[in-house]
This record gives structure tokens, sequence and C-alpha cells, in this order.
């Protein structure tokens, strides 16, 4: 990560993450660093730093490693039929429990959020994820409180949002609230992206 003293913002990849889960928000963070006298520092990284392949074959080759990766403000985690496997990965779930203790936000997209259930960071929450795994995350955390209607639930340090697409808001959520709503607009505007959920 930059050591500008600016703000970090890492995505995790993994093999059959979901391309959109991925650089929807990639997409909303670099314009908004282009755009932002705050000049967030945006990264991509693996556990390994090695390239992945996507669920839909994309195939890409992130920043980094995440031993590489310095203290972030903000980690998000996508979805995609790879969390089958970083379900049931002890060392992934450990590495996301000592990320959280260090990082003032975290965030996912669609069942990003199961593996962050899993992990244990969503205990008693208000949370969302893909519509078709609302009863999965509340089996894997039956304390949580699955929104089925939000596009995004903003608990504070932890936000959560719905299926593929939905990360593209939250994104621009994550910017309006680190940042303002002229910079949210700002990349709304770059973007061209009119999705009647606000910023």
């Amino acid at each position: 990560m930059s050591t500008d003293g600016g703000l970090q913002v890492g995505i995790v990849v993994f093999d059959d993450a979901d391309e959109l889960d991925v650089v929807g928000p990639f997409e909303v963070f670099t314009a908004w660093s282009e755009r932002s006298d705050l000049r967030p520092s945006v990264d991509t990284f693996s556990s390994t730093g090695d390239g992945v392949r996507l669920s839909g074959g994309l195939r890409m080759l992130p920043s980094r490693s995440a031993d590489d990766v310095g203290p972030l403000h903000l980690l998000v985690h996508p979805g995609g039929w790879g969390t089958r496997a970083l379900l049931d990965d002890p060392d992934h779930l450990e590495w996301l429990r000592a990320v959280r203790r260090q990082t003032p936000v975290l965030a996912s997209v669609c069942t990003g959020a199961l593996v962050l259930a899993a992990a244990g960071l969503l205990g008693g929450r208000p949370v969302t994820t893909h519509h078709d795994h609302y009863d999965e995350l509340a089996r894997i955390d039956p304390s949580t409180v699955v929104d089925t209607e939000a596009r995004f639930v903003d608990d504070g340090d932890v936000v959560t949002s719905a299926g593929v697409s939905a990360g593209i808001d939250m994104a621009l959520h994550l910017v309006e609230r680190l940042d303002s709503s002229t910079a949210a607009a700002a990349v709304r505007h770059a973007l061209q992206y009119d999705h009647g959920s606000p910023a």
C-alpha cells in the first residue's frame, strides 16, 4: 500500500470471485481517487499476490499479496462461487479476523457476507447479502439480522451489500460517507451511473 498517509482501500480477490463484485467497487473507488483531495489509494490483492481467475473466466493480476498490504482504512470482500471454499478455509478466516482488528471499516459484496459471518465478524448485526443466500447467511450466524429489502446495510464499522451490482451502490455510499456527497455525485456522474438507489 501507499505510505503517503492517505486513505487506504483494499479489495481482496480470489479464484471464482464474481467479476462485478470486484470491478464495480474498484471502478467507483478509483474514480473517487482521481477526483478527491483525499487521494485515496486503491489496491487489489490476493493471498499470495498471484493472478486469479474470476467466476466468468476473467483473469486478473492483483497489485500485491496479502502479506504486502499495510494498514487499511477500508477492506472490501467480494462474493461469488469462490466464497464456497473460503467458508471452510481456516487460514483465510483467521486472516480476516486479524485484518478486522486493525481496519476501521470492513465491507462485503454479495456472498462475501457469508465469509465474514463464518469468521465470526457479523454477530448480532443487521446485514444483507445476495437474495438467494439470506437463509444460508442466517444458518451460518443465526444472531445476524438479515435485511431482505436493502441494497446495502451500513452498521458503522461493517457495511454489507446485496448481490452483485449492489456493490456499486455500497461503494458510492462509502465515498459519500468517507468524503462527501459532492464527491459521490462527481463519481456517479463520471461513471454515468443512474441507478435509483441513493449514493
